[in-house]
């Protein structure tokens, strides 16, 4: 028998070659500016940008910008270790104050990355003996993070709540239970039901977790999120965010009861053996949170241009789902015919992003429409006349 190196282990996969040779690979595009509205691509030409998460429009903002510059004049580029030993500075804990008197918690942690959040709580959160329910289309850091925990792991269907009182039904009343969804879902852009959750929560002695990634910024009083936006803050256990998207940052968060929190950050090993958030990373979302509470005319002007492009959307013959943010998918359910859909938006100047197996079922592919709150309604509107075209020729819509 042949020994397999892991050269022989990589070269089995060929999935990505496959595409690049019919000539619609659709990732790692370098871009050289910033994140607005139109960007400039590394081979010169400008295209629309419908492809990212900045919600706020805030990533190419002069505010963060030079609140960066002052942090690393100040602290430096990096903090050199972690929160747990030399890496804590009084720029993280001014930030995780202001956090958690932002969504209405106790207490905050701020974290190198979202995904360490997730990896780092879900996975010190469930110990042996006790059951995580997860939403079928949780993000991936969540799943990994339960992969990492000891815990029973139970999924349920989509936004399924009677599967969900089916599974809690079935565990011991008194054995620890955290349900851990998202609060926006970053590829369909609905909305988690959470108050029926809370009611299963305490109907089976059950915690919640709420994932905001794409939530902060846009839903909820001042942008706080989908426990604001359904009055049930104090009956959300622990909210999570993420500062790339809204914030125009990196990092993330987790906010909660004392008790809890003082746990995570004596527990939580993607916390505690990571190095932390930089000094400028820390600046910018901080500066962020400030303007996203002062300035709410932009998260105004995000709902009306999502509002404008989802009625324009469902008009040309689009199946949208059920979103109900600014995140509109916009279903393909067929791989290639996604990818190339992908590349003939770029070479009519529309940036889109496709959504691909495993992240969703093979039946539920989709390109990505993001909107942002710098983007014009003519913006808008030319994008989706580029892209009714290009679906109909594809015979994706009539």
């Amino acid at each position: 028998m042949k020994n397999i190196t892991l050269k022989d282990q990589c070269a089995r996969y060929t999935l990505a070659d496959e595409v690049r040779a019919q000539g619609i690979y659709p990732y790692y595009r370098p871009i050289s500016s910033g994140q607005d509205p139109v960007v400039k691509m590394a081979d010169g030409r400008e295209v629309l940008m419908f492809g990212s998460n900045s919600y706020l429009g805030l990533s190419d903002d002069p505010r963060l910008k030079e609140a960066a510059i002052k942090a690393i004049e100040k602290y430096g580029t990096s903090c050199s270790g972690s929160r747990f030993l030399n890496g804590t500075l009084d720029l993280h804990e001014e930030l995780e104050a202001k956090l958690a008197r932002f969504v209405g918690k106790e207490e905050a942690v701020t974290y190198s990355t979202g995904f360490q959040v997730n990896l780092g709580v879900v996975s010190c959160l469930s110990p042996r003996g006790s059951f995580v329910f997860l939403d079928a289309l949780d993000h991936a850091c969540i799943i990994d993070g339960s992969r990492l925990g000891f815990g029973d792991v139970r999924k349920f269907p989509h936004n399924d709540m009677t599967v969900l009182e089916r599974r809690l039904r079935a565990t011991p009343r008194s054995a620890q239970k955290l349900i851990v969804v998202d609060g926006v879902y970053s590829m369909e852009g609905d909305i988690a039901p959470l108050p029926q959750i809370v009611e299963l929560c305490e109907k089976y002695n059950a915690s919640v977790m709420v994932d905001d990634a794409h939530a902060l910024g846009v839903i909820g009083v001042n942008g706080s999120g989908t426990a604001s936006y359904y009055g049930l803050t104090d009956k959300t256990d622990l909210i999570m965010g993420t500062f790339s998207k809204s914030f125009g940052s990196l990092g993330g968060f987790i906010a909660g009861d004392h008790t809890v929190i003082d746990f995570i950050k004596h527990n939580s090993r993607s916390l505690i053996f990571s190095a932390s958030m930089t000094p400028a990373a820390v600046a910018a979302a901080s500066t962020a949170l400030d303007i996203m509470i002062n300035e709410p005319e932009r998260r105004e002007h995000l709902w009306m241009v999502t509002r404008h492009a989802q009625d324009a959307f469902r008009a040309a013959g689009f199946d949208i789902g059920h979103t109900q943010s600014p995140i509109i998918p916009l279903f393909v359910r067929d791989t290639v015919k996604a990818m190339t859909v992908v590349r003939e938006a770029y070479e009519q100047g529309v940036f889109i992003t496709p959504v691909i197996a495993p992240a969703v079922p093979e039946s539920d592919v989709l390109i990505r429409f993001a909107l942002m709150a710098t983007h014009t309604k003519e913006q808008v509107d030319h994008a989706v006349e580029v892209l009714t075209g290009i679906f109909k020729n594809l015979g994706i819509i009539a």
